[in-house]
């Protein structure tokens, strides 16, 4: 899981997403210097309020991407 959480937090353009933990937490990723991810147990993800979060790689359920603005209408 922390592997598609770096890749996630390199994609171009970058599109927020949650990480979902194992129980029940929830945190939403708006921006990818918000969030190191470590080479083998854990990331850690800094919250807007400045406090960090430390995640535990094996307790990463999940990943929910968040849909960009959608786009305009084509003009008729």
């Amino acid at each position: 899981m922390l592997g598609e959480l770096r890749r996630l937090a390199k994609q171009a353009p970058f599109i927020p997403f949650t990480i979902h933990m194992a129980d029940g937490r929830q945190f939403r990723v708006q921006h990818p210097d918000h969030l190191f991810v470590g080479q083998r147990f854990h990331a850690v993800l800094e919250q807007d309020d400045g406090t960090l979060e430390i995640l535990p790689g094996l307790l990463i359920s999940g990943l929910t991407l968040h849909a960009g603005p959608a786009a305009a209408a084509p003009a008729r």
